[in-house]
C-alpha cells in the first residue's frame, strides 16, 4: 500500500487489501461535494468555478457532465427519501432535487437576511437538514456571485422541514466548511477552514466537535484535531466513528479519539469526501481537477 502512510496500526484495519488510490477522470476547475447515487451506481461532483456538476458512471467509467450551468452548487448529501439536497453558493441556499429531477430552494434566509453560501450538509436521521454558511461564495468571484454577509457572521444551522424552522446551532466557529455527525449523532464535528487563532489559543485549520443534546444545541465545542498540511475542507465519519477528512496532500484518518491514524497520498488537493460503492466501503476523493477512490474494509455511517 504504497499510497498509504500508516501512523497506527489501527489504520490497516480500516483499508482493503493491497488498497491504493485509482484515477476515476478529471477535467474540473476545482472538485468538491462529491456524492455517491445507489440508484444511478454513480457519483456527482462539483466543479464550483466551472459552475456545472460532473458524473462518473460505474458502469461505463465515463465522466460526463451531469448539470450546467449548476448556480455554483457545492456539497450534496441524500436525505431520507433519497432526494438530493445541495448547498447552492449562486442561490444563497439550500436546495433540494425531486425524484422527477426538479430543483428548487429549500431554504435561503435567516430571518430577512439572505444565507451567505451554504458549503457543506447532512440530514439527520430526524429529517433534519444540517449545514455550514462561510462566505466563500461571496468573496470569491469565481465560486459565486458578489455579495454581502447580511446576518454579519457565519453560522451552523438545522433547518427542521416539518416547521419550516431555521434554527443557529453553533455561531463561534470562524468559517464553518465540512461537518457530519458522529454515527449516534451524539457528537457534531465542524471544520474551520479561517486562518484565525481561536479565543482559546487553539491553532488555524482545525476539526472542532461539539456535544448534541437532546434538544438539538450544540455545547462543549473544543478541538477534535489539528489538519496539517492544508485544511479539513470536507470529510465522512464511519460507521466505526472514524473520521476520514481532506487535506492538501492526502486523506488524513483519526480515530473517534483523535489520533490521526495515518495519511492516503493523493496526487492533487484533497476537497471533499463520500463513502459509496455497492456496499458502501468505497472512499470517493474529489480532489483539484479529478476524482479518485479508495477501498476500504468500513462503510460510511448513517447519518
Amino acid at each position: 500500500m504504497h499510497d498509504v502512510v500508516v501512523e497506527d496500526r489501527r489504520l490497516t484495519g480500516l483499508l482493503a487489501p493491497g488498497a491504493r488510490v485509482e484515477r476515476l477522470g478529471g477535467g474540473a476547475t476545482w472538485s468538491e461535494g462529491p456524492l455517491w447515487l445507489p440508484a444511478d451506481e454513480a457519483v456527482i461532483w462539483s466543479d464550483i468555478p466551472g459552475n456545472r456538476v460532473l458524473r462518473w458512471t460505474e458502469a461505463t467509467g465515463e465522466v460526463t457532465v451531469d448539470r450546467e450551468p449548476a448556480e455554483f452548487t457545492n456539497g450534496r448529501t441524500l436525505d431520507r427519501d433519497g432526494r438530493i439536497v445541495a448547498c447552492s453558493h449562486g442561490r444563497r441556499a439550500i436546495e433540494r432535487t425531486e425524484s422527477d429531477g426538479t430543483t428548487h430552494v429549500v431554504v435561503d434566509r435567516f430571518g430577512t437576511a439572505r444565507l451567505n453560501s451554504p458549503n457543506d450538509v447532512v440530514v439527520a436521521s430526524d429529517g433534519a437538514i444540517w449545514f455550514t454558511d462561510p462566505p466563500y461564495g461571496i468573496v470569491q468571484p469565481h465560486e459565486g456571485y458578489p455579495g454581502d454577509r447580511e446576518y454579519g457572521a457565519n453560522h451552523v444551522f438545522r433547518f427542521a422541514p416539518e416547521t419550516w424552522e431555521l434554527t443557529s446551532v453553533i455561531t463561534d466557529v470562524e468559517e464553518p466548511n465540512g461537518l457530519a455527525f458522529s454515527p449516534d449523532e451524539s457528537l457534531l464535528y465542524v471544520s474551520d477552514t479561517s486562518c484565525a487563532l481561536r479565543v482559546d489559543g487553539t491553532g488555524e485549520h482545525c476539526i472542532r466537535v461539539y456535544d448534541v443534546t437532546d434538544d438539538w444545541k450544540c455545547v462543549n465545542g473544543r478541538v477534535f484535531a489539528e489538519i496539517n498540511p492544508g485544511v479539513a475542507d470536507g470529510f465522512r465519519v464511519d460507521e466505526h466513528g472514524n473520521v476520514w477528512t481532506s487535506s492538501a496532500d492526502s486523506v488524513q484518518v483519526y480515530a473517534p479519539d483523535g489520533t490521526r491514524l495515518g495519511k492516503i497520498a493523493v496526487p492533487e488537493v484533497v476537497g471533499n469526501v463520500c463513502f459509496g460503492g455497492a456496499d458502501g466501503s468505497t472512499l470517493f476523493i474529489a480532489a483539484s481537477t479529478s476524482l479518485y477512490r479508495v477501498r476500504t474494509s468500513t462503510r460510511g455511517a448513517v447519518a
